[in-house]
């Protein structure tokens, strides 16, 4: 194909491979606020696993992106646009994954799991899960340790002991003093867990690996069933849009190497 035909044909390609990897595999998404600090900053990008939990159950000490119903308000406002081509701009960075976050994405860490019990705090101040005290190295300023007129707001320590119910999970940010979670908003449902944060991509210092530390390694399970797999990923349309984008792509890869060949060699 003639390069001016070829060209627009191939951008058309990427961006709806860029889509199918968005929707199925991995997700880009923005920081716009503080409660994870300073394990993620403000305007950091961060990739999510969309699969990861399709195979495996949810640990705790995971960082994850989830929709917030509507007892979750981020700690800042998220600004929506207001025009038809505001709107449709932010649709299409959306599809992949260069948009600014939605009201209803969220991200916290995984404190507890159904059935796990809950409470704030021991003779040290710490989080405790299932009877056990928690060292978290990554907390920072932590809350005011008691409030006994707010038991159950986000800007406290201490929490009476709860225990999180099947299903759900509890969640809490890194930077505790600012941070609205589990403690006011509420558990989280497993069923609207979108994935695991797991690498921060933007901007180039702050890049690196979210692995999840080894701060719960003592808790004991409960009795109560695990936060199992979510369902599995449906790839039909994956395969179904996919595999001919894929094969377009080495056809014309192949074509292009042949001409280039072709070009190359010497006449008789």
């Amino acid at each position: 194909m003639p390069l001016f035909l070829e060209l627009p044909l191939l951008l058309v390609v990427a961006f709806c491979l860029a889509v199918l990897i968005r929707t199925f595999l991995v997700q880009a998404f923005y920081i716009p606020s503080g409660s994870m600090e300073n394990t993620l900053a403000i305007d950091d990008r961060v990739l999510v696993n969309k699969v990861v939990y399709g195979v495996r159950g949810i640990k705790r000490g995971e960082i994850i992106v989830f929709k917030g119903d509507g007892g979750w308000k981020h700690e800042t406002p998220i600004e929506q646009p207001t025009t038809k081509l505001g709107r449709l701009g932010q649709v299409l960075s959306d599809l992949i994954g260069l948009s600014q976050p939605q009201e209803k994405d969220f991200i916290k860490r995984v404190i507890g799991l159904p059935g796990d019990k809950i409470s704030c705090c021991d003779d040290q101040g710490r989080v405790v899960v299932n009877g056990q005290p928690i060292d978290e190295p990554y907390v920072y300023e932590p809350s005011q340790l008691v409030d006994p007129n707010q038991q159950h707001s986000c800007m406290v320590r201490n929490i009476d002991e709860i225990q999180v119910p099947p299903g759900q999970l509890f969640v809490m940010g890194d930077h505790r003093l600012i941070s609205s979670d589990s403690r006011c908003s509420g558990t989280v449902a497993i069923k609207d867990v979108i994935g695991r944060a797991f690498l921060v991509v933007w901007p180039k210092k702050h890049w690196g690996v979210l692995e999840t530390p080894d701060t719960f390694a003592n808790v004991p399970d409960t009795f109560a069933a695990p936060a199992g797999p979510l369902p599995s990923v449906d790839t039909t349309a994956f395969g179904v849009f996919g595999l001919p984008i894929l094969a377009s792509l080495a056809i014309s890869a192949r074509s292009a190497r042949i001409y280039r060949t072709r070009g190359r060699r010497l006449p008789w």
